[in-house]
């Protein structure tokens, strides 16, 4: 279980949140808070590009919970895409699914390519807020649909101590953006029917019930697939996490838009 050498999401670092948020999830909330996000969105028989497919549980969500047509996962990392790809030859769903590697930069599709885009908890890792939702723009159908989550920080500016030390511990290339710079980046990308919906509310306390399975029985289970060390040094990370989601600093949020006709 060595980490590959430049992945953030090797196989230590999956079976670890897989133990917290379940199997193919990489982020909070399971595919419950999947539903919420989709919620208003009509998914059925649509051709969907997920950015950041990660493990596959969320690609495997849509497609049963969702009715989605077509889902086209897109990541950066071998690690997660074997293990999506695995996820879904088990449920027999490799027609209606594809996982595909791509580098950093301009989506890899034609013009008006997909129904919806939608990204959980991923684009965090793209700095530039106003390119990646120009491509996104260009990639939608006319009327096309983008809805996503992100970690997002409360304000422009430097982050407070307690914050930057929450983005070191996660040891993750954050790319982190305020509300604000979302919104703005969505309207110069010609985005209409802007939503920008904080959850913080809500993961503030998700966070300290997945502190207390840290360390409880979750915690204990998986410590025997990826150590003890690594369950002690995910415990620092949460630790260091929930204080910034309860000053407002670390902002979950749903996003979403429509490209018009």
């Amino acid at each position: 279980m060595e980490p590959v050498a430049g992945e953030h999401y090797h196989k230590q670092m999956i079976g670890m949140l897989e133990a917290i948020w379940g199997e193919g999830f990489l982020s909070p909330g399971g595919p419950e808070e999947v539903a919420r996000l989709v919620a208003g969105t009509d998914f059925a028989g649509k051709s969907v590009l997920d950015i950041g497919c990660g493990a596959g549980g969320i690609d495997l969500a849509l497609v049963k919970n969702h009715g989605a047509g077509y889902v086209c996962g897109i990541d950066v990392e071998d690690t997660v895409l074997s293990h999506a790809r695995a996820l879904i030859a088990r449920e027999g769903l490799g027609q209606r699914i594809g996982c595909l590697k791509v580098a950093p930069g301009p989506l890899p599709f034609p013009p008006a390519s997909f129904d919806i885009v939608f990204s959980k908890d991923s684009i965090v890792h793209i700095p530039d807020k106003a390119a990646l939702m120009a491509e996104v723009f260009r990639v939608l159908k006319p009327g096309g649909r983008f809805v996503a989550s992100d970690w997002l920080i409360g304000v422009d500016g430097p982050p407070s101590p307690e914050m930057a030390a929450y983005i070191a511990a996660e040891g993750l290339d954050f790319g982190m953006a305020s509300p604000g710079r979302y919104r703005a980046a969505m309207k110069l990308a010609g985005f209409e029917e802007i939503e920008v919906v904080s959850r913080n509310a809500w993961y503030r306390q998700q966070a300290r019930t997945e502190l207390d399975r840290l360390k409880g029985p979750v915690g204990a289970a998986a410590a025997k697939i990826v150590g003890q060390a690594f369950v002690e040094e995910n415990i620092g990370i949460w630790s260091r996490m929930i204080p910034v989601l309860d000053s407002g600093e670390h902002c979950p949020t749903h996003l979403k838009g429509r490209k018009p006709d």
